[in-house]
């Protein structure tokens, strides 16, 4: 996978959470959104590998992860974003959604529409979401 295929990726999977939560599928809705913060995490992090380098491989087993703060550190934008956490109350109020999403969440079948759509929202609000900070760094 490349850069650009995260991004689309991350792309899909925020629709796709859209459509699940139209669908009142809240556990699915949330699932896929935080999936969509990852590949976001990832794109920005294939961003910064050369073309031809043979990979580090402690840093490759670090960014083969579902955690999104650890993802943040292997992107290198940890004190980018903690500056813009600082900066922006909203984005680091969005931020304390969003990091304690878990891939596990796939086994969750009781999600709430507060859950789903919080997560959505804290994901893609155009002014103070995780998404749009995250696609100006990708």
């Amino acid at each position: 996978m490349n850069r650009l295929d995260f991004q689309k990726l991350a792309e899909i999977r925020i629709e796709e959470a859209e459509v699940l939560l139209r669908s009142r599928r809240w556990a699915g809705a949330y699932y896929l959104a935080g999936y969509a913060v990852e590949c976001g995490f990832k794109a920005c992090i294939a961003k910064k590998t050369k073309r031809y380098d043979y990979p580090d491989r402690d840093f490759a087993t670090k960014c083969y992860t579902h955690k999104v703060e650890q993802l943040v550190v292997q992107a290198g934008l940890q004190t980018d974003f903690q500056a813009a956490c600082n900066a922006n109350p909203d984005l680091n109020l969005n931020w304390t959604v969003v990091k304690d999403w878990d891939e596990r969440s796939r086994y969750e079948r009781k999600r709430t529409r507060a859950d789903a759509q919080g997560l959505y929202d804290a994901i893609t609000d155009p002014v103070h979401g995780v998404l749009p900070w995250i696609k100006s760094r990708w």
